[in-house]
């Protein structure tokens, strides 16, 4: 939903004149900075987050935590549920900020079928930046060691997919900023200078 002058908010309104939503989907690969991006998103915007490692199943989380990449057969489930939960959100009018590695185009395609709503911000950064933040971060379960294979399997955003591709190497504001004129100029919107909710 957009401020309107720090008081309340109105319906964000979609081309056709109904109702929309927007459902930023902050992706990359591990230690780009997806979590970081998101919470200063949701600082900024007041939308309700989350985050997409937790639709994993165990089976998933046991898998990563054991140093053994997914394959597309462990992902598919996770994406489905992903996309379920945009989905109750569209379908209830409300903007949401969620983080997913999206890594292919296939699994970007899934999340958009029938959300209009997802647009992508995927959060770049040169590898050697991503893997000296997965070796510092603590309390995740994705060990540095899978990161050559999310940087192997990454597709990187199209130019024909909703959405931008943004270098997290700069403050998470500034990158907020940046990503946020992106969507405005892509969308219509005025997100950019939206103030955060008090």
């Amino acid at each position: 939903m957009v401020g309107v002058d720090g008081r309340g908010y109105l319906p964000i309104m979609s081309a056709s004149g109904s109702p929309g939503t927007t459902t930023i989907v902050v992706m990359g690969v591990s230690g780009s900075g997806k979590s970081t991006v998101a919470a200063t998103l949701v600082d900024r915007l007041g939308w309700e987050f989350a985050e997409g490692d937790d639709f994993h199943p165990v089976e998933n989380v046991e898998k990563m935590r054991a140093g053994k990449p997914l394959d597309d057969e462990d992902r598919w489930p996770w994406l489905r549920s992903l996309a379920a939960w945009i989905g109750e959100h569209e379908r209830a009018g409300r903007n949401v900020v969620v983080t997913c590695s999206a890594l292919k185009r296939s699994y970007r395609d899934l999340l958009c079928d029938g959300h209009p709503s997802v647009w992508f911000a995927h959060v770049t950064a040169d590898a050697e930046l991503i893997r000296d933040r997965i070796e510092h971060r603590t309390g995740h379960y994705m060990p540095a060691s899978l990161l050559d294979s999310q940087l192997s399997t990454l597709e990187p955003l199209g130019d024909d997919e909703p959405g931008a591709r943004i270098s997290g190497a700069g403050s998470p504001p500034s990158v907020v900023t940046e990503l946020l004129a992106a969507l405005d100029a892509e969308r219509g919107l005025h997100l950019s200078t939206q103030e955060a909710p008090s």
